[in-house]
């Protein structure tokens, strides 16, 4: 806890004064940054820079709410072509058009959000398509095989 400034001295004095013993004992000795030129030294000033670099830091951005729609929509057909099941497929399109819908009966907040919902079955039907089609298994070579040894499982499997 720093002292108070005693009566009759400036400000300015008794600052300095602080600073200089500061320096003497070695306070600003071995700081973070020491020796390096400021970041922000030749861009220009901005009011609202310890807002924007906090929101840098912290990995933060705000959209209005119908880009924000319109870039989750973008993420969710990327992720319907890598779904591995229908169910997943169904899933995922039906919570995007609940929220699509929903955007669509408030007023707009920001640009327009030009989305109206996908057709499920088409974009399902369009997504088993670029499945490749399930492998065939081979017919059994020999009837006379016991069904235990066909049926067996990689965890039954044991190094002999």
């Amino acid at each position: 806890m720093t002292e108070r400034k005693p009566p009759g001295v400036s400000f300015e004095s008794w600052t300095d004064k602080q600073i200089r013993e500061a320096e003497a004992r070695g306070a600003f000795a071995g700081l973070t940054g020491a020796g390096k030129p400021l970041a922000s030294l030749n861009t220009p000033y901005d009011e609202l820079w310890w807002l924007k670099g906090k929101m840098q830091r912290e990995g933060l951005s705000v959209l209005p709410p119908t880009l924000a729609l319109r870039k989750e929509a973008e993420d969710t057909l990327e992720a319907v072509a890598e779904a591995r099941s229908e169910q997943q497929v169904r899933r995922l399109l039906g919570d995007l058009n609940a929220k699509i819908e929903a955007a669509i009966r408030r007023p707009p907040q920001g640009p327009p959000l030009n989305l109206a919902p996908f057709d499920i079955e088409r974009l399902v039907g369009e997504w088993r398509e670029s499945r490749p089609a399930p492998a065939q298994e081979p017919p059994p070579e020999s009837e006379s095989e016991p069904v235990a040894a066909k049926r067996r499982r990689w965890w039954g499997r044991r190094a002999v």
